[in-house]
This record gives C-alpha cells, structure tokens and sequence, in this order.
C-alpha cells in the first residue's frame, strides 16, 4: 500500500511540472534527471514502454551497428529520439531544446543543446537489432566521431536539407571513407522554407564526390510538407497534417496509382525510371534482369528486385542510397529505419579475414572508456567473433596481460543493463578491467593466449591539439584531487592532453578548441567538486628551422671516480615543405651505423627525440626537420644518459644556428551568413589576416570560405553574433601549420618575452 501512494504521489508531482530541490539549485534549466529516468524505466506506468532487456537477439545477419553522423544542428539526436520512440524503448519524444533527449545526457550538453560526447543505445525494428551510435557535430569533438566509425558497419549521414553539405559534413564524410563504411543520406528538415531536393543532391555529388541514389521525392515543400513517394515500391507515404501535436506513429501508404495528383505521379514516374537506369549502371547482375525481363517497361521491376539490386549497390559503395523527411515534425524516421535494415550490413558482411582468423574465439576491440564513480572504468568493447561472457578471463594483446572482467552491460544512452552473454556482432560494456589504466582505443582482447601476436586491431589517430592553458586547483590541498580527475578524464577523451610545464612547474591543459577546454573545466567542476581556475587560452605553435646546418660537440663530465666523455657530430635540414608535416626523422651516416651499439643508438635517439620537443625560439614543438648523425666517440665506462645529453645538447645548438621559424595553425572557416550583413564580415576578416577563397551561394545566404590563422580567432562567436544580429553560423577545422611573416614572428617574440 505505501509502494502505491508513493508512486503516485510522484507521478502527480511530475504531471503538475514541479521541479525537486536540485533542479532548482541548478536554474532550473532541465528536468530533474532522476524523474527523467524515472519516467522512462518504469513500466507500470500507462502508454508502457519497451524494456532494453527485451531487445531481441536474432542471428548476426539481423543485426545492424550503425553511427548518426552530421554537421552540427542537422538534427542527429532528434532523428536518434525519433527511432527510439517508434521501435518503442521510450514514452515520449524528447526533445534538443528542452534538454530531455535520451543520448544527450551530460548536463553540458542539455544546457548547450549539442552532442559533446557520443551515446550508443540499442533497441529493435522488424526484428532487426540496431545498435546506434549517436555522435558529436562540432569540430572539437571529432575525434568521437573517428573512434565511434571505428568499430561501425555502416553510418547515417544526416543533413540539413535547406544547407546541403557544410563544413563538418565534409569532415565526417572523409572519416567514413577512411573506414571503408557503408552509408545511407537522410535529408532532414524538409519542413524549413529553404529546404531543396535538388540543391542537397547536388551538393553531395559535387562536394563528396559521391554517387547519389535517390530512394525517395518529397510531397509538398516548406510548411507544407506532408509525406514523401517511395520510388522502391511506388508508394506515396502520407503522415496526418490535422494536429501539430500529432506524433508521427501513423502513417498511409498508398499506391501512386491511386493518386489523384498528376503531376505527383508524372514526378513519381519520371524519378523511379532515373533510379532504375542509375541501379542498373552500377550493378551488373540488375542490369542483366533488365534487359532480359523487363526491357521494355520499367513499372513491372519488383520491388524486392530493386531493393536488392540498391543493397548490392551499397554494400559495394558504388553509390548512396538518398532518403529524406523532417525528424522534428515526425515524418520520414520510420522509412529511415526500414533502410537501415534493408541496405546497411550486416557485422557478418563485413571484417571477413578478422572472423576467418579468429573463427569462434573471442575478439573484441576496446574502442571507447567512460568513468563511473560507482563501478570505476567502463570500457566499450565491439565484439568480433566469439561470445563475451562475465567473470571470464580475458588475453589483452597489447598489453601482453591476462584481464577479468566482472560485469557485462548493454548500453542505453547513461543506462546499462547487466546482461548475462553477448555473442559476435554487437556491442557491449564491460566493468571491473583491472588493469592500471583502463584499456585505451584501439586496444583488442582475445580469449586465447595462442599466438596474440599475429593480429592486432588497429587503433584511431588521435590528432595534436591546437589550445592550451594553465589549469590550477583551488588550493594545493586539492591538487591530487585534480589530478585524478584529469587522468579520470583523459582517459575518456584521447584528444585532451595534460602535461607539465618544466619551468614553472604548472599544469597545461591541451585541447581541440575553445569549447573543448570550456567543456573539461566545467565537468572538473560539476562532476569532481573542484572550483579550478583557467588562464587564458594559447594557441600551440610550431617550430623549423630554415637552413642546414653542421655541428659538434663534447661532454666532459667527471661523476664520483666516474669520467664521462662524449663527442658528437650532426648535422640538421629542412624538409622541402615543413608546413605539410607534424613529424620529424632522423638517421646514421651508414659507415658509423654499422659500428653503434643498439644500446647507444637508443640513446642518441632518445637524445634527438628529446630536442624536438622544445624548439630554441619559444619552446614549442619542432616539425620538419631531418637530422643526421655524423660521427660519435665515447670513452669507454660513459653512461648512456651523458650520451643523450650531449646529443641533445648539440641538437638544441644546431637547431639555433640554423636559424628558427616560428609555425601557426591555420584554420579552414565557414561562415553562413545573409548578403545584407556580408561586407562587415569580410572586413571583419581582413583585419584578422583572413585569405578569403570562395564566396558561395546557399538559397538566399551566403557562404564564405576562408583561411584565418586561429591566434585571430580567440572570441570570434561572440564578434560575429554582434556583426550579424545572430544570424550567421560559422565553423573551424585546423588546415595546416604555416610560416608567419616576418613582422608577425618578430611581435610574436616580443609580445612572448615580455618585451610588449
């Protein structure tokens, strides 16, 4: 009896939009979260919802792991509540702006509204299991997106269907290719006044390069815009237009030729015989059944022939199957998932040699690690081959080191169900690694100890970080308790670096971007209790030199009873384009090669490696320089740590005769912006040493594209909302590191040195 009048005691409160205590303390911007989750879960509650451990668990080739992927604000995570309501798994439709979508859980990214970190949740359509991967569309979490297509058979790319492909579309898309991932085009928000089937289309052939297979026409544009013609089955797809509120759950399919609109049918016709002559030129087998079938009328291809032709077509990456629909107005997600299962791979179709190695031992690849503070490490594992079971022992062939795991979950968004076995093709959480560190992306496990060398899985690059700044803790009792969070936190995010300055003895923080620090401060706060304080963010220059350059020299130093006497001789070069490279290299005059201890090579190296690390100028990295040693004389009982110091003492003096050349980041910016407010922008530009090279059209807006270096971009959200009234959007992705001119690298040092 309490049980009852508890429930619906809370229930009331939740239905009369009270808020709790907390909610409140935190202004109040988002749902309580545990009344959130409390909505979800229980399922007593009317409208009943799915549980995730109802997820059916059909053979693999029933099973699809596929990535949302997407310019910023192109409507990912709505499209990813969407499916989540109509497979069932929750009650309402959650929505960006109101901060209560399943897979945007982080406080973070309900305040902003965007994904900061990917989400992966599983549910079920037509007895099909989809584990989805929700990722980031901001530049400075890319690196999200990269690991998430690692261990992904096929992705959706999302698009803003009034803005075609933008800046990140372009990033995601290489990232895709890269992976040799197969992927369906969703063409969201065809509800806005801009929205253009053709301008999106043409965009993705010409800035993709890609070949656009186009599975569906829409009905009606803008406002009104109420449902789309399948051209696969020569349906028309009819959603209600009688309630704004209605939800988008029921839906009319009729035959095109019931249509009253002969135009509609006319566009229909006309739209499926381009899809069957563009099938046909991509896949030979369909080509075959044309010409021997239906040669003569297009109408009569069935449709199970068609779909299997657009599969084949896929699977092959000859070509892009194209949907379209508007995720916000309910409209287009339902046929969306009928594609997911019709024309992306399945796990069996896809890593053939690693299941044929493998075979039915387990293999896994740890591709991603969150931190809870109740269970400690939670490592994302996509499974290969085998079955993954908990308190099982598993073989960790990087690290060379048998591993336990305790608990085995199946993620939903920040909820995980214990599950007791998972089998090859999907993918899990596993809790209780012992290890030191929790297992870093790209790290596989096995369960044989047989030959663990023979195949690794390959990880993702993480890329070097533009920002940096101090981070210090409140007081230096709560020192170690920023430590652990920064490692707690680095081992989350690969992108995020952390290092000590050596002079001052003050913790840097790395990162990808003005948000990326914004957002690691703010959770150093929120999740670890630690008021930090940020200085101001620095850009992280690079270092060459600009000529070659030849030297010695010579360590005589007497330790104890102990002389340590070494002689060295290198020399230093340029590459032919420093800007192109991160990388240095280094090798040995052969004759001496030959006459080098392995142990005193490893010490030389070490020396030069180290050299590189702070360049003579500013002290920032050095990149595009070769190094050659020369000659080497060591007296015999020198230890190899006075062989690296004189080496790298050497390079530092080489290094500064050569004379040094100060690198910046150049970034690639987009900016979106309405012709009236276009000049002030590039005004605005040219006082930022900006290059302007290409002004496009997009609808009734403008697109610029443009270099800028990012040492003049600190703040520039905040100016171009100012120059625009708000209605320009713009984006950043690091081009290159090039040379500064004179005059800029001269203000540079002085402003560095402290003489400005």
């Amino acid at each position: 009896m309490l049980l009852r009048l508890t429930v619906a005691k809370t229930w009331r409160s939740f239905s009369g939009l009270t808020r709790c205590a907390q909610c409140l303390k935190n202004g109040g911007q988002t749902w309580c979260r545990w009344r959130l989750q409390w909505k979800r879960n229980y399922s007593f509650l009317p409208d009943d919802v799915k549980s995730v451990r109802s997820v059916v668990n059909p053979d693999i080739s029933r099973i699809r792991n596929i990535g949302i992927m997407a310019h910023i604000d192109a409507g990912k995570t709505t499209t990813t509540e969407r499916m989540l309501y109509y497979s069932g798994y929750t009650r309402a439709l959650g929505d960006v702006d109101d901060g209560d979508t399943v897979t945007d859980f982080m406080v973070q990214e309900r305040e902003r509204g965007i994904t900061i970190q990917s989400a992966a949740v599983t549910f079920d359509w037509k007895e099909h299991r989809i584990n989805l991967i929700d990722t980031p569309g901001h530049v400075d979490f890319t690196l999200e997106v990269e690991r998430a297509l690692r261990v992904l058979d096929g992705a959706v790319a999302v698009f803003d269907a009034s803005a075609g492909v933008e800046a990140q579309t372009l990033t995601v898309w290489r990232q895709a290719d890269k992976h040799n991932v197969p992927r369906l085009c969703f063409l969201n928000k065809m509800d806005k006044p801009g929205a253009s089937l053709a301008y999106s289309i043409e965009s993705i052939k010409e800035k993709l390069k890609a070949n656009p297979v186009l599975l569906q026409i829409p009905i009606g544009s803008g406002k009104g815009f109420t449902g789309l013609v399948d051209l696969i089955t020569n349906e028309q797809v009819m959603w209600s237009v009688k309630c704004s509120s209605e939800d988008g759950r029921v839906f009319q399919k009729t035959p095109m030729s019931s249509s009253n609109n002969a135009e509609l049918r006319s566009r229909a016709k006309e739209a499926r015989s381009s899809l069957i002559e563009q099938v046909a030129d991509l896949d030979d087998e369909f080509a075959e059944l044309l010409l021997g079938e239906f040669g003569e009328d297009f109408d009569a291809v069935p449709p199970e022939k068609l779909r299997a032709a657009v599969r084949r077509v896929t699977l092959a990456r000859k070509g892009v199957p194209v949907l379209c629909g508007s995720a916000l107005k309910n409209k287009g997600v339902q046929p969306l998932l009928d594609a997911i299962t019709a024309y992306l791979p399945a796990p069996n179709e896809r890593h053939l040699d690693l299941v044929r190695w493998y075979k039915d031992d387990l293999c896994a690849l740890a591709f991603k690690v969150l931190h809870d503070k109740q269970r400690g490490p939670l490592v994302f594992v996509r499974i290969y081959s085998g079955t993954m079971k908990p308190q099982s022992a598993f073989y960790n062939i990087n690290r060379g080191a048998t591993e336990r795991m305790s608990r085995l979950l199946l993620p939903f968004a920040d909820q995980h169900v214990e599950i007791p076995s998972l089998t090859a093709g999907n993918i899990a959480l596993t809790v209780g690694l012992k290890q030191r560190r929790a297992l870093k992306e790209g790290e596989g496990k096995r369960g044989s100890e047989k030959e663990p060398s023979r195949l690794v899985l390959a990880g993702v690059e993480v890329p070097e970080p533009v920002f940096f700044c101090t981070i210090e803790p409140p007081s230096l009792a709560r020192q170690t308790d920023l430590e652990h969070a920064l490692t707690c936190l680095q081992r989350e995010d690969p992108s995020l670096k952390v290092r000590t300055d050596p002079d001052s003895g003050q913790t840097i923080l790395c990162g990808m971007g003005e948000l990326h620090i914004e957002i690691i401060h703010d959770r150093i706060r929120r999740e670890y209790g630690i008021e930090t304080h940020l200085g101001p963010l620095q850009v992280a220059y690079r270092e060459t030199i600009l000529q070659s350059v030849s030297t010695t020299d010579m360590l005589d130093r007497t330790l104890g009873d102990r002389r340590h006497v070494v002689t060295v001789g290198l020399g230093v070069s340029p590459w032919a384009e420093s800007t192109a490279t991160t990388s240095c290299d280094m090798t040995f005059e052969e004759s001496l090669e030959e006459q080098l201890a392995p142990d005193v090579k490893v010490a030389v190296e070490n020396g030069i490696q180290s050299s590189y690390l702070q360049g003579p100028l500013l002290g920032y990295p050095v990149q595009g320089v070769s190094t050659t040693v020369q000659s080497l004389s060591i007296q015999p009982g020198t230890s190899m740590a006075m062989v690296s110091a004189c080496v790298s003492r050497c390079m530092l003096k080489a290094l500064k005769q050569a004379g040094g050349q100060l690198l910046e980041p150049l970034m690639s910016l987009e900016i979106t912006v309405g012709e009236q407010h276009l000049s002030s922008v590039l005004g605005d530009l040219a006082q930022r040493r900006g290059a302007i090279h290409d002004i496009q059209s997009r609808q009734d807006n403008k697109v610029v594209l443009a270099s800028v270096p990012l040492a003049e971009m600190m703040g520039y959200s905040t100016v171009l909302r100012t120059l625009t009234s708000g209605h320009a959007t713009f984006s950043l992705e690091l081009s290159s590191y090039e040379a500064m001119s004179p005059h800029d690298q001269s203000a540079l040092l002085n402003k560095m040195t402290g003489l400005v």
